[in-house]
């Protein structure tokens, strides 16, 4: 597996997740009664979205909080992600052109409720990414290759807190294509009920 350097990655997850912060921030212009619709009765709303964002975040942002509160270890230059890091990661990531190439189904348990409050998902992603954020900064002083974070699919399944990073942050920009597909969606079929009132 290719060598990435260590400090390039974290400034390049920075970047990203400034970035997710800044997609989340200007959704807040929106009304929150457009977050909370859904496009087709069997997509997501905006609201949902956020919630199995949410979901995710509340299990890695604590475990990975764990295992830098506790690591004792040495930063290396370089980071080696591992195979499956490397699978999951690529597995979630919009291709270049901000598509998603590969659909994928929700595990059961982070599947969302039928009506979240848009306004309480959003203000509770974004309290998330600050949170993000400041641990990425503290893997600064941490080794990203021997820090492992169990997965929320098995604690038996574990990643190298490198590709733990990559991978979340994967999933994040994922669901951000999505929704920007889900308000493009709910914007048609605004101005059609409107058309055909």
């Amino acid at each position: 597996m290719k060598k990435i350097n260590r400090n390039s990655l974290l400034d390049q997850l920075q970047s990203d997740v400034r970035e997710i912060i800044l997609q989340a921030t200007a959704l807040k212009q929106k009304d929150m009664d457009i977050l909370e619709l859904q496009p087709f009765a069997d997509k997501w709303s905006v609201a949902q979205v956020l919630q199995h964002l949410n979901f995710y975040s509340s299990f890695y942002i604590p475990a990975i909080e764990k295992k830098l509160h506790l690591h004792e270890s040495v930063p290396q230059t370089q980071f080696t992600p591992g195979w499956l890091g490397n699978y999951f990661t690529n597995l979630m990531k919009p291709a270049a052109d901000n598509r998603i190439v590969k659909k994928m189904k929700a595990p059961q348990n982070a599947l969302p409720s039928a009506q979240p409050d848009a306004g309480k998902m959003l203000e509770e992603f974004l309290q998330h990414q600050h949170q993000l954020l400041n641990l990425l900064k503290i893997a600064k002083s941490a080794n990203l290759g021997a820090i492992r974070i169990p997965t929320s699919l098995s604690k038996l399944i574990q990643l190298k807190l490198g590709d733990t990073f990559r991978f979340f942050i994967a999933h994040e920009q994922r669901h951000f294509v999505q929704i920007r597909n889900i308000l493009h969606a709910v914007k048609q079929t605004v101005k059609e009920e409107e058309i055909f009132a």
